[in-house]
C-alpha cells in the first residue's frame, strides 16, 4: 500500500469506514464482505484488491480504533498545564476516554463491542496496540500514587481493569444525547479519588 493511487488509498479508507459502521451496529458476525461491499459502493470481488478477507478488515478496524482512542487521551492530557493537580489529569483521562467512545466515531465502539467476537487469531494480533493503551493508564495510574492521590498500597494493574471496564461498558446503557458525559466522567472519577464509603475503614 506504500506505493498505492491517492484514489485507492481513499477508496481503502472508504471500505473501512464502512466495516466500522457496520461491525458497530451489526456486530461481527452479522457482517459480510457483500454488504461492506455494497454500502462502500463496489463489487465484493473488488475489496479484495484492498483486503484479502474479512479478518483483515476487521484487525485494521481495531488497530484504528484503539489507535484514535490512545491518542485522544494521551492528547488531551499532555495539553494540561504542566503544574495541573493529579487529580484532574485523572478526571481529564476519565472524559477524554468516555469522549473518544461514544463522541468520536465508529471505530472506537466497534473495537469495543466486537473484540470478544472476532477470531483468536485477531485478537492477537490487536493485543500490542491494546497493551500500549493500558501501560498508558498503568503508567497515570501510578503517577497519582505517587503525588498522594491515590493509596499507596494501589493494586495498579486490578484497578486499570476496573476502571476501563466501566467506561467501556457505558457503550451499552448511556446516551449522551440524552445524558451529560461530563457528569458521567466526574462521577466515575469521584469513585475512584474518594471510593464508595462514608469513612475510612480497616481492611484485613
Amino acid at each position: 500500500m506504500n506505493q498505492a493511487s491517492p484514489r485507492a488509498l481513499q477508496t481503502r479508507q472508504r471500505v473501512l469506514d464502512v466495516a466500522a459502521r457496520q461491525f458497530r451496529a451489526h456486530g461481527y458476525a452479522g457482517v459480510s464482505l457483500r454488504a461492506i461491499a455494497t454500502e462502500a459502493g463496489m463489487k465484493a470481488g473488488s475489496l479484495y484488491y484492498h483486503f484479502d478477507s474479512k479478518e483483515t478488515i476487521v484487525s485494521a478496524v481495531l488497530d484504528i480504533g484503539i489507535e484514535r482512542v490512545h491518542a485522544h487521551v494521551a492528547g488531551t492530557v499532555d495539553g494540561l498545564a504542566s503544574d495541573v493537580q493529579a487529580p484532574s489529569l485523572l478526571r481529564t483521562a476519565i472524559g477524554a476516554h468516555l469522549a473518544a467512545f461514544h463522541l468520536h466515531g465508529d471505530y472506537t465502539s466497534a473495537n469495543v463491542r466486537i473484540f470478544g467476537q472476532v477470531p483468536a487469531s485477531v485478537r492477537r494480533a490487536n493485543l500490542p496496540a491494546r497493551r500500549r493503551y493500558d501501560r498508558w493508564w498503568e503508567d497515570l495510574l501510578a503517577r497519582l500514587v505517587d503525588d498522594g492521590a491515590l493509596r499507596s498500597d494501589l493494586d495498579i494493574r486490578s484497578s486499570r481493569l476496573l476502571l476501563i471496564g466501566a467506561m467501556n461498558s457505558s457503550l451499552d446503557w448511556f446516551d449522551p444525547k440524552r445524558g451529560d458525559l461530563d457528569a458521567l466522567a466526574a462521577r466515575y472519577a469521584d469513585i475512584v479519588l474518594f471510593g464508595m464509603m462514608p469513612h475510612p475503614v480497616s481492611r484485613r
